[in-house]
């Protein structure tokens, strides 16, 4: 049987040699063309393995959905009975709930979309909230879902000894957790108030954080409003310094800017969205979950 092969776009090239060299097994690109209306020409390697493994990130994801949809359906005419779709980044899982009557709940209508699709899904610390598991916001037969915690938490060891982690909000108390127990860390988290998309109140935790070297863990950083609130509330309340590590570096906008100007000293990120603050790789473990 030939093995796996591993598709991927041209964005993802570096991604995805270090993710099939890990996981020993080739990879091919998927030509894409834009026609001048806007819409997309894919062009796959015209004969496929069983086992097809599909990697897209999806940030900024509307058009990466559309290239799914095409990939998908016409890995299945080229011979694929089974697709994996590894998306280190996996959109639209913050809207679980319809917070105003008439809102889409774009984690359940997205994940049923990928599950039409895929036979599995691979992704890492995917954001979720209400609901326990990935499973049941993207229904396919088998998920495996990563967490970039304790290779950030490594690196924050070597780094930053003695560390005090603080998560910018209740939602990133998991992550953090996992990341302090992994090497005894101190930790607590911020309370979030939102009063909009980047405007927000941060509560600091009641800790003493005077002449502590403070490293803020969560699972993405988009906006970096919440970072920034925390940093400089750390800062004003006597911390010696305050250090970012996120597993997901969105940074849409004006984020990087925004945490510089926040004091913030350095920043720290998986490889799952490709960015100069990447330090650390999560291609070993996505090759292990493809085994």
């Amino acid at each position: 049987m030939l093995p796996a092969l591993l598709l991927h776009f041209e964005d993802e090239t570096e991604s995805a040699a270090r993710i099939a060299a890990a996981a020993g097994i080739p990879y091919a690109g998927i030509a894409r063309h834009r026609f001048p209306d806007g819409e997309l020409k894919l062009r796959l390697p015209a004969t496929l393995p069983a086992h097809v493994v599909l990697l897209r990130t999806l940030a900024q994801p509307n058009e990466k959905l559309v290239e799914l949809l095409l990939a998908a359906r016409t890995a299945r005419t080229l011979g694929a009975t089974r697709l994996t779709l590894v998306a280190p980044y996996l959109a639209y899982m913050r809207q679980d709930i319809a917070f105003t009557p008439g809102e889409a709940v774009s984690q359940r209508i997205v994940g049923r979309f990928l599950a039409d699709l895929f036979d599995a899904v691979v992704t890492v610390d995917p954001h979720l909230h209400r609901v326990a598991t990935l499973e049941e916001a993207v229904p396919v037969p088998r998920t495996v879902v990563l967490s970039g915690a304790p290779l950030l938490a490594d690196l924050i060891a070597r780094e930053r000894p003695g560390a005090l982690l603080i998560g910018p909000d209740e939602e990133s108390a998991q992550w953090v957790a996992q990341a302090a127990t992994r090497h005894g860390f101190t930790h607590a988290v911020c309370r979030k108030v939102r009063h909009g998309d980047r405007h927000v109140e941060i509560v600091l935790p009641d800790i003493d954080v005077r002449q502590r070297q403070v490293v803020l863990l969560d699972d993405v950083a988009s906006s970096g409003h919440t970072l920034a609130q925390a940093a400089r509330g750390l800062l004003a309340a006597g911390a010696a310094s305050v250090d970012v590590a996120v597993t997901h570096a969105l940074f849409a906008g004006d984020a990087g800017p925004l945490l510089w100007d926040a004091g913030i000293r350095q920043v720290w990120s998986t490889d799952c969205i490709s960015h100069p603050s990447n330090a650390v790789s999560m291609a070993p473990a996505i090759a292990a979950s493809l085994q």
